[in-house]
């Protein structure tokens, strides 16, 4: 037996009918057998593939922004928020001071990014110093203007003739639906959020660039839910950690991998249940499909010693976590994103078959975490503001 999260059972589709289950403590461990198979046939359990590639010991936990921060549990990370609560938006920045070695991966169809290019293994960077993600759609990529000018006045960047210049690579989230959308992420946003950045537990929820995220939008956002930002980790009996933050801003719903349920998405006619955007799908029901108002973004982040090819290797995997999580996603609708950041803190080289396989779980933990931890507002519940049925 081991200490860690369920594996996904077999896809099913639930009742439609179905509503919310109640949320339970959010981080807790559950243990669970670990050689648990899946039903369709040639599939190959992932904790199978995971034995095959290191012997897992007792220990192995996981670990939530209650008792290791979440991405700030891996040293040399902070992370701040900026919260703009005339609208909601916001933006949040993880902090690498002394630099990390980074990768990204973009998978959706209607990205908001900057300095990705710099990212692929072929180019001259291979640290970052920041990521920031933010709301505001593409105006909110001028927040990492506000992160490089907090970076600069600290003399971190990358070294040239001329004095550094900070590498601050950045995705953003469609929120401009939620409140006034004149109101955006800047660079005072930015270098607000960089300021108040710590390696303490993090806000999740309605914060950041979690602030005016929404999920579930197969109907138009008249029967959306709120999303959020959450963070989650986990840690190896050898050290390793690998931590991911995500903010959920989807088109799709999110589902518990280890149920198979809709924890938060699109709602009933009435507004007082789920739908499950898998029923819709399979149904042939009819839907809104605004071209590029969602996305999900986020970062992985390991203590692990990785190349830049690695980095974007562990990056690539990590949107199995997406999957896993919400449904659908990747769509031409959705710009989703991932960063991985690896401080090489850890002295001994991982196998990044690993870092991929966990930093997949801790994604799809972070996404629960968002918007479980996420607040409602007027016409956009949140997962706690909508009850599970009698039993």
């Amino acid at each position: 037996m081991i200490a860690r999260h369920h594996f996904a059972p077999a896809f099913r589709v639930p009742n439609p009918e179905s509503r919310i289950p109640s949320p339970g403590p959010c981080g807790t461990i559950r243990a669970v057998p670990f050689m648990r198979t899946v039903s369709s046939p040639g599939c190959v359990p992932v904790a199978a593939i995971l034995a095959a590639i290191f012997v897992l010991s007792p220990g192995v936990h996981t670990m939530s922004n209650t008792d290791a921060g979440g991405v700030t549990a891996i040293a040399g990370i902070k992370v701040g928020h900026h919260t703009l609560a005339a609208r909601p938006t916001g933006c949040t920045v993880i902090l690498a001071e002394a630099g990390a070695v980074a990768g990204v991966d973009v998978r959706g169809s209607a990205p908001g990014t900057r300095e990705t290019d710099l990212l692929n293994p072929l180019n001259l960077v291979d640290k970052v110093h920041a990521i920031v993600l933010a709301g505001g759609s593409a105006f909110g990529l001028d927040a990492a203007s506000g992160v490089m000018r907090y970076l600069d006045e600290r003399g971190i960047g990358f070294p040239t003739s001329y004095g550094v210049v900070p590498i601050v690579p950045a995705a953003i989230l469609f929120d401009l639906g939620v409140g006034d959308p004149k109101v955006r992420p800047g660079a005072d946003c930015g270098y607000a959020a960089a300021s108040s950045a710590s390696s303490g537990p993090i806000a999740e929820g309605s914060v950041g660039a979690g602030a005016g995220a929404t999920v579930g939008k197969l109907h138009g956002m008249e029967r959306a839910m709120k999303g959020g930002i959450g963070t989650a980790a986990l840690t190896l009996p050898n050290g390793l950690t690998v931590a991911a933050l995500v903010a959920v801003n989807a088109f799709g719903d999110v589902i518990d991998p280890a149920t198979s349920r809709v924890v938060a998405g699109v709602r009933t006619a009435d507004g007082r249940g789920l739908a499950d955007a898998r029923v819709l799908l399979r149904t042939g029901a009819s839907q809104k499909n605004p071209i590029g108002e969602n996305s999900t973004i986020g970062v992985v982040v390991t203590n692990a010693r990785l190349t830049k090819t690695q980095a974007t290797k562990v990056a690539q995997m990590a949107h199995d976590g997406l999957a896993r999580a919400i449904t659908p996603i990747h769509t031409q609708s959705d710009g989703d994103a991932l960063f991985a950041l690896a401080t090489g803190a850890l002295a001994i080289d991982e196998d990044v078959s690993v870092v991929g396989a966990l930093a997949a779980e801790v994604v799809a933990d972070a996404v629960l975490r968002a918007v479980r931890e996420a607040k409602g507002l007027p016409g956009l519940p949140a997962v706690r503001d909508l009850q599970a049925p009698p039993r």
